[in-house]
């Protein structure tokens, strides 16, 4: 009798292997060969043997390659569904055993909105370390698109951000703050109960950058409600904002956590709510389900305690009237809006 042995690709015999499944997911979720070889630790051409066999198993095509990124097919859609529960189910039994070995995990790649950068970043990263004390904790604070775009090409772990990905359907996403929006005036300059429009017209208007999310919400908000002011200058950094308001005795709109993070310049500058229809964001924790156990639910209570007793606390003496800008959501399962 001659017995042969498959190579271990996609398939063994016609069926599909959580192998194959994996690799699948994780071009689904990065949208390029290159990317997925990456984050996969293969090559790109077993990535693309991987999903060629698989394609002959199903007898259908998966994946559009034409396109940038690649995107799936109708028969890549139906399998996506099914991929994902399978996974889902397999990951049970795998999160018990991770949770076991969790304090023993290697490296942990956080991504952080540079709001919180200087303020939670360094207390978080030393809770984590006492938790996890062999684990290599690299962290990359920027814009929220950067986080995302870091997270979903899955050079990060986890996620905290205001923008969420525009897929929801493999993450858990739970909600950390809700903050909004302030007025924030040269020291002295502006007074609440004079007409709003005729001061803020006279004042420079420091906004932020259309590429930053802040940026767009802001000049789309400011169109929204009819008020359209001359562009003068713009800045990424809110510490160049807010040093820009104080010096030019300007105005911007911007938020609690990205005030707190320029304390440099609070003495120079008034904090006040919106004369007009209100703003808001939330900040949110985002990490992909089923793969690191119990440790992103541990992490968001953490991190809504740190928000509580130092960055709100911070904020209320800083701007007692606004207590309510700035609210810390509650722990347990949460969804977005």
């Amino acid at each position: 009798m001659t017995i042969t042995l498959a190579k271990d690709t996609t398939t063994a015999a016609g069926r599909l292997t959580l192998r194959g499944i994996r690799v699948f997911i994780a071009l689904e979720e990065i949208g390029s060969i290159a990317g997925t070889a990456r984050s996969l630790g293969l090559s790109k051409s077993n990535v693309s043997q991987q999903i060629s066999a698989l394609e002959t198993s199903v007898g259908a095509k998966l994946f559009d390659r034409t396109q940038k990124p690649i995107s799936l097919t109708p028969a890549g859609q139906v399998l996506s569904v099914h991929a994902h529960r399978i996974l889902a189910t397999v990951s049970v039994a795998e999160t018990s055993l991770a949770e076991l070995s969790l304090s023993s995990l290697p490296v942990l790649n956080f991504a952080i909105i540079d709001d919180l950068d200087a303020s939670i970043t360094p207390e978080l990263a030393a809770s984590m370390q006492a938790q996890m004390p062999r684990c290599f904790i690299n962290t990359f604070s920027g814009r929220s698109d950067q986080v995302n775009e870091r997270f979903l090409a899955r050079e990060a772990d986890i996620a905290v951000t205001a923008t969420l990905p525009d897929s929801l359907q493999s993450f858990q996403v739970q909600e950390l703050a809700r903050e909004q929006f302030v007025l924030v005036t040269a020291k002295d300059r502006y007074q609440a109960e004079i007409d709003w429009r005729g001061q803020l017209s006279t004042m420079p208007f420091v906004q932020y950058a259309d590429a930053m999310p802040m940026g767009r919400e802001v000049s789309t908000h400011l169109k929204r409600i009819g008020f359209q002011v001359p562009r003068r200058f713009s800045f990424e950094a809110t510490r160049s904002v807010l040093a820009t308001v104080a010096k030019t005795g300007g105005w911007t709109l911007s938020t609690p956590l990205a005030v707190l993070d320029a304390d440099r310049f609070h003495d120079a500058i008034d904090i006040l709510p919106l004369p007009f229809a209100g703003l808001s964001r939330h900040i949110y924790m985002v990490n992909r389900k089923d793969e690191l156990g119990t440790l992103p639910g541990v992490l968001a209570t953490q991190f809504r305690a740190l928000l509580k007793d130092v960055l709100l606390e911070n904020f209320v003496k800083l701007a007692p009237s606004l207590r309510d800008a700035l609210t810390i959501a509650p722990d347990g399962p949460s969804s977005p809006d």
